[in-house]
């Protein structure tokens, strides 16, 4: 059950109200044969219910859209069910599509009225920090129309012309200045209406919200993400994630 008068990130536009969607439809091949990525177990829960948790930590958040498989609606709003959630935070189910993209507008269409600002947050970023969650909202309420939380990069990167086979190599055509990359993450937040106008504006399979927004010539920005925020896509990321979990829960008994 929500409650719309809690405390958000910004006690000057706490009249803008935040919903969190999370598109969990894919299958997550890289992780190999078995349950769809998102229903992966970390720690004994599955990695949904650490995504969805991770967004209703928020008090600025007052509603998450699970994308379910399409398929998988009722697989999904029973798991919601079975775990402990914030009794503050509504949380709704919607059927996803055959692309990402898809699964989003599916999202951004069951949000009702008043929700003013939109995070879109990858199921697959179990981890990331309630920090990072509210720094993403409170620069869309300052006036941001899109948000990136985003890392610098550690390695030097190489520009390269893709291999015309698998197995040969790749010829390198440019060394972009690594000072000026960032590896972008998720929540990403939104202005409602700039979100919207995106998915009407901007056809084929796109995997970035933001680069959506940027395609309409819209200044996107980016603040500080967190490196416990990673994306859990091979299974030594799941190695990584469950000691990351595993620390939190000694230190902070979470």
């Amino acid at each position: 059950m929500s409650d719309d008068s809690r405390p958000s990130p910004s006690a000057a536009s706490s009249a803008a109200r935040t919903a969190a969607v999370i598109p969990a439809a894919g299958r997550g091949v890289r992780l190999g044969p078995g349950a769809p990525k998102a229903l992966r177990a970390l720690g004994g829960t599955p990695m949904l219910i650490h995504a969805v948790r991770a967004m209703a930590a928020s008090r600025a958040v007052s509603l998450v859209v699970v994308v379910a498989p399409p398929d998988g609606a009722a697989e999904v709003k029973s798991l919601l069910d079975a775990h402990a959630l914030p009794e503050r935070t509504d949380f709704l189910v919607v059927r996803g599509g055959q692309t990402r993209q898809e699964s989003v507008k599916l999202g951004l269409d069951a949000l009702p009225p008043g929700h003013d600002i939109v995070l879109v947050h990858d199921a697959a970023r179990p981890l990331v920090p309630v920090d990072t969650v509210d720094a993403v909202i409170e620069a869309v309420r300052e006036g941001a129309p899109a948000v990136v939380p985003a890392l610098p990069l550690a390695d030097t990167v190489k520009q390269v012309e893709p291999a015309r086979a698998p197995g040969e190599p790749e010829p390198v055509v440019a060394t972009p200045e690594r000072a000026r990359l960032r590896a972008v993450q998720t929540p990403q937040g939104f202005d409602r209406a700039t979100l919207v106008r995106a998915h009407e504006a901007v056809s084929g399979d796109v995997t970035d919200d933001a680069g959506m927004v940027e395609q309409l010539g819209i200044t996107v920005v980016a603040v500080p993400g967190h490196e416990e925020a990673f994306k859990v896509t091979r299974p030594l990321d799941l190695v990584l994630a469950e000691a990351v979990l595993a620390r939190r829960r000694l230190n902070d008994g979470f």
